[in-house]
């Protein structure tokens, strides 16, 4: 089944559980794996209805997003991420187009920049033993969402390529 209306139907759910993505780690520090499961299930049903071909498209959506979840399991393996995110990472980018990987990359740079700044300014305001961690979920979530804008729901499509 292709068209718009079961398209954006997936794109509403894709941006709900980002959404509930962002707020567990936020509320949390922690995001399920189910939760991550079911974002990545719902991306093919999504090429189909975006109609993206087998090959080339969703074979290099899926391969852009196999190389970013291995950088950020390097990241893992050196404790600068935690396991949900970089699940939350692989699962976000595969609804990303490849034309858009690298600006919505940039995007979660800038927020998780901002997010780590505010931790940073909460640690010094109400001093802790524990250690910072930084909800990149919420950072994951904005890139997965501007994204989904920017390709589907933006009219201005000169601008966005640009």
């Amino acid at each position: 089944m292709t068209g718009p209306v079961p398209q954006l139907i997936l794109m509403l759910l894709a941006a709900i559980l980002m959404i509930c993505s962002a707020i567990s780690d936020l509320r949390w520090r922690e995001i399920s794996n189910g939760l991550n499961g079911l974002i990545a299930v719902f991306a093919i049903p999504f090429w189909v209805a975006a109609g993206w071909a087998l090959w080339p498209d969703a074979a290099m959506v899926a391969g852009v997003a196999a190389v970013i979840f291995v950088f950020f399991l390097l990241m893992y393996m050196f404790n600068a991420m935690g396991g949900g995110d970089v699940k939350n990472v692989f699962a976000v980018f595969l609804w990303v187009p490849v034309s858009l990987a690298m600006p919505a990359l940039t995007v979660m740079a800038v927020v998780g920049g901002i997010l780590s700044a505010i931790m940073l300014v909460r640690i010094k305001m109400r001093p802790s033993d524990k250690p910072v961690e930084v909800p990149y979920g919420v950072a994951i979530a904005a890139a997965g969402l501007w994204a989904l804008h920017q390709q589907y729901l933006n009219h201005f499509q000169s601008i966005a390529s640009s």
